[in-house]
């Protein structure tokens, strides 16, 4: 035990001594913390199936289109133009959850991640349905490949790939949109074959990773382990084991009924290993915090049944940090977490502000490259510049025309009328400013056109205007 005790980071535990794969055959947990997480998941994965169906102000509540740069969030639609509130609503999310590791490790990992959630709530499950528990599970993998294995597997297989064909599509409703995605259905695959050759693959690589990659997605490819162990430190509340409690004088033993542990020196861990056997990624939490616990609680409610059948007090894991543990410390507010705060509620005040700024009808007014000043009669400047107007409503902007308002002139449109920016799409074109050679101070001047709607202003932009430099 002392030697597994010094060696156990030497490998990962889903790596055998061989250095072939161990899988993992965890038992069914059950407990409180294995209720409380139920809920949490299920409401979870309500949200994730019906947020690309949900419609705020004709705007879909979540979208991720990454191919036309057009992103959702919360029913707030960022265009291309608004990339950099994309990115603060990214950093935000970075701070958050590096804010809630300082505190409290990775429960991210065993409450909220995706990956978690689909694979201890959803296939797991249905694993637990079809091949029974721990102990059924590694009989029917050394079992021969009879009838009984082969309907077993055929039939988890099969499950496994439905629901992955499912998953792809919820994911393919987010990055193209949930419309988009409802009429190819209508079409029939045979009328977008590009997209259901992309909705296979997407399938084939999430049934690869829960039949098969499975926990070392947490372990090997997930970067936030890693990141963990930068931001924990002795004040993070974890999934810990009380080694001073489990311990004591003399280390672990055995139950025995009527024996004093206390008089003889022995912890309270009976060293019975319901703990490890019931863990998804294979690891003691006896041995300390390490990279692969992703904060699942299962140890917890394993252990306190456990300790409830020998009259032994509950809590010998539990969620506590090491200060706690070796030094009887509460969690504090540190000024590390004070700091963190602090960033976030800026960033989180910076992007508000920017949002209330931000204008439904964005203008780009840019003069034509390569092109000089023309004079007209009356000593007339005029300059040519291309415009693009986005929409970012879900209703059509009508009546759309442009007005100078910092100086005296006129801008006059290549189409001579009024026209429209279509909802959620953008309007392109050429327009001619001209200005009055008496208004103008300097051979490289800003000027200010209004956007307007009819009679309505919705929106300004700045743009610069060429003269002669004989006009300073």
């Amino acid at each position: 035990m002392a030697q597994d005790q010094d060696n156990f980071r030497d490998s990962i535990g889903t790596i055998n001594e061989e250095g072939k794969r161990a899988w993992v055959f965890p038992k069914k947990p059950s407990g409180k913390f294995y209720e409380y997480r139920k809920y949490v998941s299920y409401f979870l994965l309500a949200f994730l199936f019906a947020a690309p169906f949900i419609k705020i102000n004709g705007n879909q509540f979540l979208m991720f289109n990454v191919l036309e740069r057009r992103f959702n969030i919360f029913g707030f639609p960022f265009w291309p133009q608004d990339f950099h509130l994309f990115v603060i609503s990214m950093i935000i999310g970075v701070i958050f959850v590096a804010l809630f590791t300082v505190a409290f490790g990775r429960i991210f990992c065993g409450w909220m991640c995706p990956q978690t959630i689909f694979m201890e709530m959803v296939f797991r499950r249905i694993e637990y349905w079809i091949d029974g528990d721990r102990g059924a599970q590694i009989k029917l993998d050394r079992q021969a490949w009879d009838a009984e294995k082969i309907r077993k597997r055929v039939l988890k297989w099969f499950i496994f790939f439905v629901i992955s064909f499912l998953i792809a599509n919820i994911f393919l409703a987010y990055l193209i949109g949930s419309d988009r995605l409802i009429r190819y259905i209508t079409d029939g695959p045979w009328e977008h074959v590009s997209t259901i050759v992309s909705l296979l693959i997407f399938t084939a690589v999430f049934y690869f990773v829960f039949a098969w990659f499975r926990e070392q997605v947490c372990i090997i490819a997930c970067p936030y382990g890693r990141m963990q162990g930068v931001l924990l430190d002795n004040k993070s509340i974890v999934v810990a084991y009380d080694h001073k409690r489990g311990e004591a004088e003399n280390g672990r033993k055995k139950w025995r009924k009527n024996e004093d542990r206390e008089a003889l020196g022995y912890g309270d861990c009976i060293d019975c290993f319901q703990c490890v056997n019931v863990c998804p990624t294979g690891i003691d939490i006896r041995n300390g915090t390490q990279l692969e616990c992703v904060n699942c609680t299962a140890c917890i409610d394993e252990c306190d049944t456990i300790m409830e059948k020998v009259n032994l007090p509950k809590g010998l894991i539990r969620y506590a940090s090491e200060d706690e543990i070796t030094k009887k410390e509460k969690f504090k507010f540190t000024p590390r977490l004070k700091g963190y705060s602090a960033v976030l509620i800026i960033l989180i005040g910076v992007l508000v502000g920017m949002m209330f700024l931000r204008n439904d009808l964005e203008a780009n007014i840019l003069r034509l490259p390569g092109q000089l000043y023309e004079h007209k009669e009356g000593n007339i400047i005029s300059n040519v510049y291309t415009y693009k107007l986005v929409n970012k409503t879900t209703k059509p902007v009508e009546d759309v025309s442009f007005r100078l308002l910092s100086h005296k002139g006129t801008v006059k449109l290549v189409r001579n009328e009024n026209f429209e920016v279509p909802a959620q799409d953008l309007a392109e074109g050429t327009l001619f400013i001209e200005i009055d050679n008496a208004a103008i101070k300097s051979d490289k001047e800003k000027v200010k056109v209004g956007v307007y709607s009819g009679d309505e202003l919705v929106e300004t932009t700045l743009c610069s205007f060429m003269a002669p430099r004989s006009y300073k």
